[in-house]
């Protein structure tokens, strides 16, 4: 009696194991490949996608379509971060790596500002957003000098 158990506790669990695998969902490889230069994801996209984030001053967002703009900016200079540490474009695992931590870090808290419309939180972010490009640029274009 006590086989006859074993052997069904057995089957069951081997059965169930089946299934569990088979509706485990499977992640899709999908090579990437890398489109732009690293000068042009600077100046097509993170450039003017900063710059929506540091001028916002300059002029606020007073509507629906404005925030939505300024979150779209927001978003893609966070997303950008991803695109530098891809394989082939990031420069090593360490600073590299730390600096494209601080972009995202930056491009997320202003995209959840830029979702709560608080122009102000966005303000206060300018400097943390200074920091990731600038230490960045330190690290990796010491002969870059900062503009303003």
């Amino acid at each position: 009696m006590k086989t006859i158990a074993s052997t069904v506790l057995v089957l069951m669990f081997v059965a169930l194991a089946g299934i569990a695998q088979e509706q485990a969902p499977v992640a899709p490889q999908v090579p990437f490949r890398i489109v732009g230069t690293m000068s042009q994801l600077m100046v097509d996209i993170i450039y003017p996608t900063s710059n929506d984030i540091f001028y916002i001053v300059r002029q606020p967002p007073s509507n629906d379509a404005e925030w939505e703009a300024i979150q779209r900016s927001a978003l893609t200079l966070a997303e950008s971060a991803n695109l530098l540490v891809m394989p082939g474009r990031a420069r090593d695992q360490d600073k590299w790596i730390a600096d494209a931590r601080l972009l995202l870090d930056a491009g997320n808290l202003a995209f959840k500002a830029a979702r709560a419309k608080d122009y102000d939180a966005i303000v206060a972010l300018n400097e943390q957003l200074v920091t990731s490009c600038t230490t960045c640029h330190q690290d990796y274009r010491p002969n870059y000098r900062r503009r303003r």
